[in-house]
């Protein structure tokens, strides 16, 4: 089957699965993960491995969009009475994740080792699903606009704690003598700071060629040159793409705040089509048949991390006195799991495969429960990010359509 009769089935079949999930009171993401795992290696495995491994592309641009949709989004003066509050949600709800990931999963295995490092993955999150359904049922209050902001950061946060915890594996229980704790920590932090850096340049450009356009066509192809320009150089300089480019997108808005509007009524039109592809490559991705590997770890994994989750961003929304919606229902909207995830537990194979077959063993562990456990956030996410923004009654009318 060639590729673009693959993608006109693939964005026939979204439609169709968000129609289907629509009936059911269900977000439409839901229903492009359930139709990418109907097609791909799960069941009928038309999107193939190797097809999967294709798709790199389309996973890139659509996390840089996704980047630069979360940073136009993070004007400051939305956030004057929360500011600090944003800062303490985040650190409490990641927290909160990696201390009873790592406790519940000690208290099972007895082996601190698996508990460190599926606790430092565990505050990732996935903005894309998040992101996805605020956009559907068009979500406007201080719950959006908190999750936005939460989403969008908490990775940064979660990277570091994954490699001051990789780093300390490495040396209490592989004997690593050579490896020095600060340079294991600093290369990640240069790449963090490298993002941000390049992202603001970009986005200082990028707002001083905006304001002298006032075209609607103009601005498009100004805002997707500029995301698809940066996001390949991230590639190349191998820096976050999403973190370079909500940065753009935050200094864009905050240098010259009308352009949020003009900028979120571009994007709502023109990346529903790239959301579908994105997530039926993402169900695609998710193998069912190895839910049944994750076992105990992975059952107490979800368990805690979404305790960890909820509970902390409750407490951090209570010590700053944030608004009682925030306290309600912020941790509900911050339980998808996915790429950054898997991209760590990756990494768990690739650094520690070198001490033999106790770090391959080990690599092996985290990666199995990882996979596995990240279809049933991937699933559940999206779901509770709706049931978030609608007892917050923050779900938007849809506008009405053009006859």
């Amino acid at each position: 089957m060639n590729f673009i009769l693959l993608l006109g089935i693939i964005i026939l079949a979204g439609f169709i699965g968000k129609k289907l999930s629509a009936l059911v009171k269900l977000p439409g993401v839901t229903g492009y993960l359930i139709i990418g795992v109907v097609l791909g290696q799960s069941l009928l495995n038309l999107l193939t491995p190797q097809m999967l491994e294709n798709s790199a592309t389309i996973t890139d641009i659509t996390l840089g969009i996704v980047g630069f949709i979360i940073g136009d989004q993070l004007v400051f003066h939305k956030f004057r009475k929360i500011r600090k509050g944003i800062l303490i949600m985040i650190l409490t709800e990641s927290l909160g994740a990696f201390i009873l990931v790592t406790a519940a999963v000690y208290l099972l295995t007895r082996r601190l080792d698996i508990a460190l490092l599926l606790g430092a993955i565990a505050p990732a999150s996935a903005p894309a699903g998040t992101i996805a359904v605020l956009q559907e049922y068009r979500a406007k209050g201080i719950l959006t606009n908190t999750l936005l902001a939460v989403v969008g950061l908490d990775d940064g946060l979660g990277i570091i704690i994954y490699v001051f915890m990789a780093a300390l594996v490495k040396v209490i229980f592989f004997s690593a003598t050579s490896v020095s704790f600060m340079r294991v920590f600093l290369v990640p932090l240069t790449k963090i700071l490298s993002s941000i850096l390049i992202g603001g340049g970009a986005g200082l450009l990028l707002a001083l060629i905006l304001q002298k356009i006032r075209n609607r066509e103009e601005t498009m192809v100004i805002v997707f040159g500029f995301i698809f320009l940066f996001t390949g150089i991230a590639n190349y300089l191998n820096v976050s793409l999403i973190l370079l480019n909500l940065t753009m997108g935050i200094v864009v808005v905050n240098l010259y705040p009308p352009l949020s509007i003009r900028l979120s009524r571009i994007l709502d039109d023109t990346v529903p089509i790239l959301y579908i592809i994105f997530f039926i490559f993402a169900g695609a991705h998710l193998n069912v048949w190895r839910i049944p590997e994750m076992g105990l770890i992975g059952i107490i994994y979800v368990i805690s991390r979404s305790a960890g989750l909820i509970g902390g961003a409750s407490f951090g929304a209570l010590i700053s006195n944030a608004p009682t919606v925030l306290k309600k229902y912020l941790g509900l909207g911050i339980l998808s799991q996915a790429g950054v995830a898997i991209g760590l537990s990756l990494l768990v194979i690739r650094e520690f495969s070198i001490f033999g077959a106790a770090g391959k063993d080990l690599g092996t562990i985290i990666v199995t429960t990882i996979a596995a456990t990240t279809i049933v956030f991937e699933i559940v996410g999206p779901i509770t990010t709706k049931i978030a923004i609608t007892k917050a009654g923050e779900i938007r009318p849809k506008k009405p359509s053009n006859r």
